[in-house]
């Protein structure tokens, strides 16, 4: 901030450039996580590294959003993401959440159930393909597998 002050009292200007996405409502986050998960804190890394911006709430009342949000037990990931409109359950790869905002479906939102091995803010190694779930009006059906 020093440097910004010196510069502009010399009368130099400057421009400070952002990626076309900076201030983005669409790439804003909230993620209601269960206060002592770990892997929740990893999702919203990546989420931040792919230029999201994301608060983290800490909750106990995941179970009530979840429900709320219509997804079914069998379908929920370990944390809920709100992101412009949509809902975002678990370890979802960034590149589904992106396509999402991109093409605008009319569900509620995206899932990938549980906490699955080499998802992203998970360890371990990913062995098999991980299917993600649209949540919607009807039944859920397969968004995307990555």
């Amino acid at each position: 901030m020093r440097i910004f002050l010196m510069l502009a009292a010399l009368g130099i200007g400057f421009t400070v450039t952002h990626p076309a996405w900076a201030g983005d409502a669409s790439r804003k986050v909230t993620l209601y996580k269960d206060p002592q998960c770990e892997c929740c804190e990893g999702y919203a890394r990546h989420l931040q590294t792919n230029g999201y911006t994301v608060t983290v709430v800490p909750t106990g009342e995941l179970d009530a959003m979840n429900q709320k949000a219509g997804i079914p037990d069998e379908l929920q990931g370990c944390h809920l993401a709100f992101v412009d409109g949509y809902t975002v359950s678990g370890h979802v790869p960034v590149a589904a959440v992106d396509r999402m905002l991109s093409e605008r479906p009319d569900i509620k939102g995206i899932t990938l159930p549980g906490m699955p091995s080499g998802s992203p803010g998970m360890g371990g190694l990913k062995s098999e393909p991980f299917t993600i779930y649209e949540i919607g009006a009807s039944e859920p059906t397969v968004y995307a597998v990555e």
